[in-house]
């Protein structure tokens, strides 16, 4: 390529970052010049790259044609990625900005005003950990029994904790979300406050499409998480399997295809099989419990690992005078950390490894004890 044109796109990059001549000509305008030079192709995906960097306030979010000229952006985005012409062409024309979308997920933690203390685990297990989804995660459990077989011999993860997710995910089923997924995923990656996450998450959408999944079937949640198990697409491509052997992963209305697209979403996270997610126990009071902080810091969850202590043996738990609530000891040799979730006196668990592989699906205590605690009672 001559060096006039390489100056010409880079240019064109320019352009494209620059409010006025945005305001003016529109991103659509940008690329189609750029589809004029020789060798475009191979650059398009540059040019597209560095407009995915312009700040969210200098695009006017809200704007509907400020929305529209940021698609052609994804669109080139997604040329670049393999994405099929076929697909972007019928999934992006009609996508338009949701409003409700962004007013929902600058409710959520990180998008307003500093949390205050941490509210009690009690409130909120009793929510998620309740009869009705006991009763109904036995019966799916036993209406489930040949397949979760099946399924705990190929993967390793117990058919209790598969049901737990289930369950605390969408209610088995009950409800999986009714928003068109591209435009939740479109408008949020316009927004920009986590914008290539969703760049990214709305061009595996489209992957999606492209390897055969129904568009009729794109819709979820306002953020982007579909089906019973609420992956992401970028989940979905990677773990979603076919567990009844039709050929298509479909997590939407196959209990099978469910059951093994999370088992293999967990034995990718780093299950272990045979071990448990963890034990409730009670105190002593005298417990030395700065001895037993963590002084570590973790790259990734900082706020919900810094309430675990540090890692220790079953067997030099039990040394310092915590007692099982209900069952036997876990394997000495097995490490774990103390959590507790409403403080001294109240129940207090020793987890495990596994424990983390439930955080890995949602980063919460709270979330990761439900499982834990539902799978149980499931099991039960």
């Amino acid at each position: 390529m001559c060096n006039g044109t390489l100056a010409g796109l880079i240019a064109l990059a320019i352009l494209l970052v620059t409010k006025r001549f945005r305001t003016t000509f529109g991103c659509g305008m940008v690329i189609r010049m750029a589809k004029h030079m020789t060798g475009w192709r191979k650059l398009c995906g540059l040019v597209a790259a560095l407009a995915m960097a312009v700040p969210a306030a200098a695009q006017a979010p809200g704007s509907e044609g400020g929305f529209q000229g940021y698609m052609q952006v994804l669109a080139a985005r997604a040329r670049a990625q393999g994405v099929s012409e076929a697909t972007i062409s019928r999934v992006m024309p009609q996508l338009t900005f949701n409003a409700r979308v962004i007013e929902l997920d600058r409710t959520q933690p990180g998008g307003g005003p500093a949390p205050g203390p941490i509210p009690a685990f009690a409130p909120y297990r009793a929510k998620h950990v309740d009869a009705v989804r006991i009763t109904q995660g036995r019966r799916q459990y036993e209406a489930s029994a040949t397949t979760i077989g099946s399924i705990e011999r190929t993967y390793g993860v117990p058919g209790s904790i598969l049901m737990a997710i289930w369950g605390n995910e969408s209610n088995y089923g009950s409800y999986t979300g009714d928003f068109d997924l591209f435009r939740s995923l479109a408008t949020l990656a316009y927004e920009g406050r986590r914008r290539e996450l969703f760049a990214q998450e709305f061009i595996a959408a489209l992957k999606m499409v492209d390897r055969g999944v129904p568009r009729g079937k794109m819709v979820g949640s306002w953020a982007g998480a579909f089906g019973n198990p609420q992956f992401l697409p970028s989940v979905y491509l990677r773990v979603a399997r076919d567990g009844d052997g039709d050929g298509f992963a479909d997590i939407w209305s196959s209990r099978a295809d469910t059951l093994a697209s999370i088992a293999s979403y967990f034995r990718d996270a780093g299950w272990r099989r045979g071990e448990p997610w963890g034990v409730a126990v009670s105190v002593p009071d005298g417990l030395n419990r700065a001895a037993l902080a963590n002084r570590l810091a973790s790259p990734r969850c900082g706020p919900v690992f810094q309430r675990h202590s540090r890692w220790l043996s079953m067997r030099e738990w039990r040394a310092l005078g915590l007692e099982p609530r209900g069952g036997a000891w876990p394997a000495d040799s097995m490490q774990a950390t103390l959590l507790e979730p409403d403080g001294p006196g109240r129940t207090a668990y020793l987890l495990t490894g596994n424990y983390r592989v439930i955080l890995d699906y949602n980063c919460s205590n709270f979330y990761a004890l439900s499982v834990g605690l539902l799978a149980d009672a499931i099991r039960n």
